[in-house]
């Protein structure tokens, strides 16, 4: 009941957040069907250029909102495109592949950390973030290592700088696989084990087709899925128990996507309700990436030190050309 009856309120709070990315978005579509490009590139950049509007009080709730939660809610919808017979098409192979580019990335992290002269705690946050799923695993990392007085700006570091390359990624990868002469499968492995957060490995992966964004999303959902084990991991080796281990969690949007993907491989639910949810997850998704532009703020990137730039340079560059050498000689499965 309380949740009702401060429902107005909360309402009232997100709207006008929500009508900046929702107009954004309904731009993005309008575009992309009359010029044939891609609706996500359209919904990113004009979103960029309201970065202004990102941080006002009455639309900066909504942003949020949108760029987060509608994000989670567009991909947990999205389980109605994917069956069980699409996941199993990553193969043993695949599944093998995804974890040694997460471990190697994370290992890599502590010698590119002591090369660039930082410590291990940033190792750990960049390297997590790299491998994993970006701002997310950052976040969930820097709640079971131990903290001192760096961690926050470290955090609050990792969190713009996977973003931003994120950004730039789900904008230069699809031209660079294109150029490059890889299949749709390939580049949607590549853009799901390579690019950091889960809005632009959508993004990207759609951008180049269907099957492209289709196996991007699998192969990202299996990096996500792998973030309770290296929580577990990480907590054990830094012996940090005042943290607790009540932040060992699978995301519950990666629970609602396997949810939906299982209820779609099993008949569960009828052709004509899944295009409808597909439809709605689209809309969910360009509007989280409309937001998600909105918040992108690429001067921020040019006011950090440049050692702690190089250090998620590094490591972004070095899990690109793993997972691409992985996909060369057939590894991958694609």
């Amino acid at each position: 009941m309380a949740f009702l009856s401060n429902f107005p309120d909360r309402a009232r709070l997100l709207f006008p957040g929500l009508l900046l990315a929702l107009t954004i978005a309904a731009a993005a579509k309008f575009l992309s069907e009359h010029y044939a490009a891609p609706v996500m590139l359209f919904a990113l950049l004009i979103g960029m250029a309201f970065n202004f509007m990102a941080d006002q009080e009455r639309t900066s709730e909504g942003v949020v909102f949108a760029s987060k939660t509608l994000l989670r809610l567009g991909i947990v919808l999205l389980g109605a495109r994917i069956t069980l017979g699409d996941i199993a098409g990553i193969g043993t192979s695949g599944l093998v592949t995804v974890a040694s580019l997460m471990a190697l990335t994370i290992g890599f992290g502590f010698i590119c950390a002591k090369l660039f002269s930082r410590g291990w705690r940033f190792a750990i946050l960049t390297g997590g973030a790299v491998a994993i799923c970006g701002a997310s695993a950052a976040l969930a990392l820097a709640a079971v290592i131990p903290a001192n007085d760096k961690t926050e700006r470290n955090v609050l570091f990792t969190v713009v700088a996977v973003t931003t390359l994120s950004t730039i990624a789900m904008i230069a990868y699809p031209v660079l696989f294109g150029f490059a002469g890889l299949t749709d499968a390939q580049s949607g492995f590549l853009i799901g084990a390579t690019v950091h957060d889960v809005a632009q490995v959508v993004g990207a992966g759609y951008s180049i087709s269907t099957e492209a964004g289709d196996t991007a999303t699998i192969v990202k959902l299996l990096r996500v899925t792998l973030l309770p084990v290296v929580l577990i991991i990480v907590a054990l080796a830094t012996t940090n128990r005042e943290s607790g281990f009540s932040q060992v969690r699978l995301p519950l949007f990666v629970i609602g996507f396997g949810a939906v993907t299982l209820a779609n491989s099993t008949g569960l639910i009828p052709a004509s309700v899944a295009a409808v949810l597909v439809d709605a997850s689209s809309w969910l998704l360009v509007i989280a990436i409309s937001a998600l532009g909105v918040r992108t703020n690429m001067k921020a990137m040019m006011d950090l030190g440049w050692r702690h730039v190089a250090v998620i340079v590094v490591e972004t560059l070095f899990l690109l050309a793993l997972a691409w050498a992985a996909v060369s000689s057939g590894l991958a499965g694609v």
